[in-house]
């Protein structure tokens, strides 16, 4: 009866988007998510996609699930294939709800099919569904599943992102279907990363991966570094890499492998960004001759006022450069609320490779800067002290103070990056 009424709303809904073949017989038959603005605190400016792929064979297989708002969508791409009755079998990359909340619908659909997962995937598996009623098999690295004329290869990458993940290659097509690695959340009629650049922009693209990097993967640099070792170890031929977010890899996807041990190296542009926020404009002050003394110096500045920015967005800007200056004015003795709220989730990320300093304004009783400071030292970074604080407004002496102070920061930022050319 449960599989009878989903299957009647899915007939008389509009279809989402259509399947697409990435690879002979190998499909698409995920969502998209033109609407999503927040995704768990992330903000999503230009929505995402819930990516899955359905493997014709002597053995149909279907790769991941989608989050369970969509569910009727997936299943009506399946549809449009195969009867998803004949599914016999289910690999479950990851459990992270956006790819995992749906698999009690999908197995209504496909009752009789078997779910290839990791052990610490089983157990979170379990904390979400009644999975007595489901044929399991546990799956590990160097496993295998063959499916007539398809080998499917289980890596497991556990902690990019979550304990329970893996990553399946499929031979014969030579493609890696990475899950949550080489994702981006981007809301696009392309479904490949030439046809997104011909109708978008190449510059657009490689910001949505940076974005979706800094604010997800940053904390697992070395792990990816060793994992993107392992593969080139076991010497997988990839020409299509297929994520479960945004676009997929098929021009080139040698140029996100090394994108992405770049972005583990911590590879950063020769440049200042400066994060601040402000109480009654003091602070905000002082960024105009910060900016102009790191400008004076050569180096690339972008000033964000984190009340005006996304959180996720001032992470993305701050992991893109080398130096970063805090500006924060104190209230009662500490840090300004946006300013604490944004190293807290920094520190989280765990930052490699970049230096930093603080300035700020204060009535009577400073604290701002010093706590900054204690953050840098906390998160094992570079800094360049003492940083600058005013009293009430900046005089004209505290602007020149401003302009020198951001003159050394940016001669000392280049010193730094010469360590990492």
């Amino acid at each position: 009866m449960y599989w009878y009424n989903v299957l009647n709303l899915i007939n008389h809904m509009e279809d989402n988007v259509k399947a697409v073949e990435i690879k002979p017989d190998i499909f698409w038959v995920g969502a998209i998510d033109w609407a999503v603005r927040d995704f768990h605190g992330y903000v999503t400016p230009e929505g995402t996609t819930y990516n899955n792929y359905l493997i014709m064979d002597e053995q149909i297989t279907l790769v991941d699930t989608v989050k369970s708002d969509f569910a009727r969508h997936t299943i009506k791409n399946i549809q449009s294939i195969t009867d998803p009755l004949k599914i016999v079998n289910l690999v479950v990359n990851h459990i992270e709800p956006d790819h995992a909340s749906s698999i009690d619908i999908i197995m209504a659909a496909a009752p009789h099919a078997t779910i290839y997962i990791t052990e610490k995937g089983i157990k979170g598996l379990e904390r979400h569904f009644d999975i007595s009623k489901w044929n399991i098999k546990t799956v590990k690295t160097g496993d295998t599943l063959n499916t007539g004329k398809h080998t499917l290869l289980f890596l497991e990458t556990p902690m990019l992102h979550w304990p329970d993940s893996m990553m399946t290659y499929v031979k014969e097509a030579k493609l890696l279907i990475s899950q949550d690695a080489f994702g981006q959340h981007l809301a696009t009629s392309s479904r490949f990363d030439d046809e997104f650049i011909e109708c978008q922009s190449r510059a657009e693209l490689e910001d949505a991966v940076i974005d979706y990097y800094a604010n997800i993967l940053m904390p697992f640099g070395a792990l990816i570094k060793s994992k993107i070792a392992e593969v080139q170890k076991l010497g997988l031929e990839i020409d299509m890499i297929a994520p479960d977010h945004g676009i997929i890899w098929r021009k080139d996807p040698g140029s996100i492998l090394q994108k992405y041990l770049d972005l583990a190296e911590g590879k950063a542009r020769l440049g200042v960004s400066v994060i601040y926020d402000t109480m009654w404009h003091s602070t905000e002050r002082m960024t105009i001759p910060i900016m102009q003394g790191i400008k004076d110096e050569g180096l690339e500045c972008k000033v964000i006022k984190l009340r005006s920015t996304p959180m996720s967005g001032a992470i993305k800007e701050f992991w893109k450069c080398r130096g970063c200056l805090i500006g924060s004015p104190t209230l009662n003795n500490i840090l300004f609320p946006t300013i604490a709220e944004f190293l807290t989730h920094l520190r989280g990320l765990r930052p490699k490779n970049r230096i930093m300093g603080a300035f700020g304004s204060y009535g009577w009783g400073g604290g701002a800067v010093k706590e900054a400071y204690e953050e840098f030292k906390r998160m094992k970074l570079e800094v360049v002290e003492p940083g600058v604080q005013v009293n009430y407004k900046p005089s004209l002496d505290d602007e020149a103070l401003c302009y020198d102070f951001a003159r050394d920061f940016a001669k000392k930022v280049k010193t730094y990056h010469e360590k990492f050319s």
